[in-house]
């Protein structure tokens, strides 16, 4: 049997955010030095996802899911830390990433396409694809400002799925939409999922989503690993601290 090689490695990975206090002009004259503030939203992450595996990411909002998906695609860099996809091409599949609000549905496909490294020759063979699964109908002309989230989440869904790359990035899109669209997408997902060559990591609130999909689970709180591992055990975990977490807060 061929030995698997790690696609994904992170080590070390910690992400922060600048946050301006909402205090008056006279004050920030007064406190210079104490305008603005250092948001941890992930601290020091490492993991492995070895090709063709599938991760599933749980946690509470806030917990630095996206955040770091996001740095994993490439939006932006870590403050400290290494990730390395091993020369793998990566795509994020999340709410209008990658957008551009002025520009109509059509002319968004086109552009995120070249993004994710592909031709213009190439994005074009498969518009026709992405625009019936997409089933937006006229809107694929209008400005995506105009669409709804629903209407986010389906084409930002087609575009990634039609446009396959070696990593893929899920960020909540199969749980947005309607609920027809959503029995379609979860398919279309196990259908791309079947390419033993291609790895995926999946953020999701959903339990039995990730618990279908899933060969492993990172559960993140506050920024931080609280568990990885078996996907059974760790989403069991997760449901017991999210119920005892619930009984406290009544």
């Amino acid at each position: 049997m061929k030995e698997k090689k790690n696609a994904i490695m992170l080590e070390d990975v910690c992400i922060h955010y600048s946050i301006m206090n909402n205090i008056s002009i006279r004050k920030t004259f007064l406190h210079k030095k104490k305008r603005n503030e250092v948001f941890e939203a992930v601290k020091h992450v490492s993991f492995s996802v070895q090709e063709g595996d599938i991760l599933g990411i749980i946690g509470k909002n806030g917990s630095g899911k996206s955040t770091l998906l996001k740095s994993i695609a490439g939006v932006f860099s870590p403050n400290a830390g290494t990730i390395d996809l091993n020369g793998h091409s990566v795509s994020l599949m999340s709410l209008g990433v990658g957008f551009k609000d002025s520009l109509s549905g059509r002319e968004n496909i086109i552009l995120s396409g070249m993004l994710l490294g592909f031709t213009e020759k190439e994005i074009e063979a498969k518009s026709q694809d992405i625009i019936e699964f997409a089933e937006i109908g006229d809107f694929i002309d209008r400005p995506v400002r105009t669409y709804s989230s629903g209407m986010y989440s389906k084409l930002a869904f087609s575009i990634t799925a039609m446009l396959e790359t070696d990593i893929m990035l899920v960020d909540e899109v199969l749980s947005v939409g309607d609920e027809q669209f959503r029995l379609k997408s979860l398919n279309k997902m196990k259908e791309l999922i079947n390419d033993k060559n291609r790895t995926v990591i999946i953020v999701s609130h959903s339990i039995s989503t990730l618990k279908e999909l899933c060969d492993q689970v990172l559960w993140l709180h506050g920024g931080e690993v609280r568990m990885l591992g078996d996907t059974e055990d760790v989403l069991r975990q997760y449901a017991a601290y999210m119920a005892s977490d619930k009984s406290r807060q009544e």
